[in-house]
């Protein structure tokens, strides 16, 4: 490895802070609609927007940082798509689908988090 480790922990660490504040903001949510119901579930969905284009950024300069070696190391994971996805909310926000975003919520989020505490563990030793 040929990067600053520590500064790639570092942002590691800033992407799972990231992935548990959209769980726990959204620890009442139980489907799309109810991203919808009412003006402080619409403020929960526009918070957890935050969230991914602040997980979507951090992905890109872990990315830049670690010279491309390390996300590749896990494929399971869409990393383009994550990275897009930030594209897509900051672009083009008002074309953002409630659908879509709690699908990622409930099939994503659990196996990136998974994934940068790995990384995290591995880069730590």
């Amino acid at each position: 490895m040929s990067y600053n480790k520590e500064l790639a922990i570092n942002i590691l660490k800033q992407i799972e802070k990231a992935i548990l504040l959209i769980q726990s903001r959204t620890s009442e949510i139980h489907g799309a609609s109810d991203f919808l119901t009412n003006p402080g579930n619409v403020e929960k969905l526009d918070a957890v927007c935050m969230q991914f284009i602040a997980i979507g950024e951090s992905l890109k300069g872990l990315d830049k940082v670690t010279h491309k070696e390390l996300l590749n190391t896990d494929p399971n994971i869409p990393w383009g798509k994550i990275m897009g996805l930030r594209d897509i909310i900051a672009h083009h926000y008002f074309d953002v689908d409630a659908e879509e975003i709690w699908w990622i919520m409930e099939n994503e989020l659990k196996p990136l988090l998974n994934s940068v505490r790995t990384f995290i563990d591995k880069l730590s030793l």
